[in-house]
């Protein structure tokens, strides 16, 4: 297969400019997709070429393959990273990808297939030995298969969806008397959501810590893991704080989930990088949750413990390599940790915020990284995920790092929208955190933040789902600031 020259990153925000700034070091080629409002972003302006695609709406851009790959095909990009969130984890487009002879970068069509299915994935990890928590494998067929299997498994039970995550078509059910409801419900989101009303039960284990391993696979058969993230502290589902590795983890019970995370990943026939995501439970029991057949938005904190370039490889491994090293080459150094910095009052339920960016200065100094997607004038509307930012810090122990995650938060300078930062402090001086005696219910358990009122552009904002597009002008190729004979562009090393 010959080298990769031009990557088209099918994204926005801080992972479109995190993976252009691998491809700038490996001489590669990138282009930008943007939005009408997305016209003057920081990744828009940081490609070698721009193609609009479309209206705000990510249903009338971002999510549209076709724009995609006419932007692809317009500017000779011979691949396409998907980044994550978006056409990610599409196995249609991929297909579609390869169908144009465009390499995707990312795992095989056949595999975000298998993984993607929640039921199928239970199924296969089932086969394969990969401990799951008690519950169905298949879809439900009735209410009375709920009751039977709840009642057979012990309550509480969770309801939830088999085509999707994000906690979207999950119901947490304590009683028999409540199953009916909560399965109608959580099936009628789950079709909203992911036009597939399927759901399932699991038993609903007690005082959960979500504990993932990245994997990375080649089209040679080698699989590896780059060890462990704990991601626990989250809001409705979605993470806020990560760390690696997980602190409460032996090094029996650290080697025991690498295996099963390795089992996983060979079991559905994966290539690139991916995450074998588990619940561990207050015995130290671990079941597998789901697979991200993507990159995670936390990888960062896996590329400061190892000092690998998980982007790197991931294209490495699409352009048909073996893997530069083995499990042997791999070890942990440090403590790492990230705080995804977003646009939400975290005093108020986590509300979205919106406004334009006033001020806006990142902290710095040893052991500081920020993946941003955003910089001073940058307006932030409802369209999108609030991500505004990663900050990730190491440090050579895990109490060094909140140290310094702790001061770096305090550097941090943003004005116009209201953010996370302030929650992510109250985590660092939490002493169920520092003595890493927490699960998924932290916000719940430790945060109570007396709310302030909440302003009319927050009302609007927090109500606010999709606006109505306009008309879609005709596809674009312009020149973004950054060029070739800017001076970076070197010879490409293989």
């Amino acid at each position: 297969m010959p080298p990769i020259r031009t990557v088209l990153v099918a994204n926005r925000g801080e992972i479109a400019v995190r993976v252009m700034r691998t491809c700038r070091e490996l001489g590669i080629r990138t282009v930008a997709v943007y939005s009408d409002a997305d016209a003057d972003a920081v990744h828009t302006r940081y490609a070698d070429l721009s193609v609009h695609i479309g209206p705000a709406p990510s249903k009338d851009s971002y999510l549209i393959a076709e724009r995609i790959l006419e932007a692809a095909k317009a500017t000779g990009a011979d691949a396409i990273h998907p980044g994550y969130g978006f056409l990610s984890e599409n196995a249609g487009f991929a297909r579609r990808c390869a169908q144009a002879g465009i390499t995707f970068i990312g795992p095989p069509p056949e595999a975000i297939d298998r993984m993607g299915d929640k039921t199928k994935a239970r199924e296969l990890m089932e086969a394969a030995g990969v401990p799951l928590p008690p519950g169905t494998t298949t879809a439900l067929t009735s209410v009375e298969e709920a009751v039977e299997t709840a009642r057979r498994i012990g309550f509480p039970v969770l309801i939830k969806a088999a085509a999707g995550g994000g906690g979207k078509g999950m119901r947490l059910v304590h009683a028999p008397d409540q199953l009916e409801a909560a399965v109608r419900a959580a099936k009628s989101e789950a079709l909203s959501a992911f036009g597939d009303d399927r759901v399932y039960v699991e038993k609903y284990l007690e005082e959960p810590r979500h504990v993932e391993f990245q994997i990375l696979a080649d089209q040679h058969g080698n699989v590896l893991h780059l060890f462990d993230r704990e991601c626990s502290i989250q809001r409705r589902h979605q993470k806020l704080v990560e760390e690696a590795p997980c602190a409460i983890l032996s090094a029996e019970l650290r080697a025991r989930m690498a295996d099963a995370a390795v089992t996983a990943a060979r079991g559905c026939g994966y290539v690139g990088a991916g995450t074998i995501e588990f619940l561990v439970d207050k015995h130290l029991d671990f079941y597998f949750l789901e697979m991200n057949t993507r990159l995670q938005v936390e990888h960062p904190i896996t590329e400061l413990i190892t000092g690998t370039d998980l982007v790197a490889l991931q294209i490495h491994v699409a352009e048909g390599h073996p893997l530069p090293m083995t499990q042997a080459d791999l070890a942990m150094r440090g403590h790492a940790i990230e705080c995804r910095i977003c646009a939400e009052d975290s005093e108020n339920r986590f509300l979205p915020s919106t406004g334009r960016l006033t001020t806006y200065r990142e902290p710095s100094g040893p052991g500081v990284r920020v993946d941003a997607g955003v910089d001073e004038g940058t307006e932030v509307s409802s369209y999108y995920d609030p991500l505004l930012a990663k900050l990730v810090v190491w440090a050579p122990t895990r109490e060094q790092a909140i140290r310094r995650m702790d001061r770096a938060l305090a550097e941090y300078r943003i004005r116009g929208v209201q953010t996370t930062i302030p929650f992510c402090r109250f985590v660092m001086a939490d002493e169920a955190f520092n003595a890493a005696r927490y699960d998924t219910h932290f916000i719940n358990d430790r945060y109570h933040p007396a709310p302030r009122p909440l302003g009319r552009a927050q009302i609007l904002a927090a109500a606010l789902a999709v606006r109505e597009a306009t008309a879609v002008p005709a596809a674009e190729v312009v020149p973004a600031a950054a060029t070739a004979a800017d001076g970076w562009w070197h010879k490409r090393r293989h």
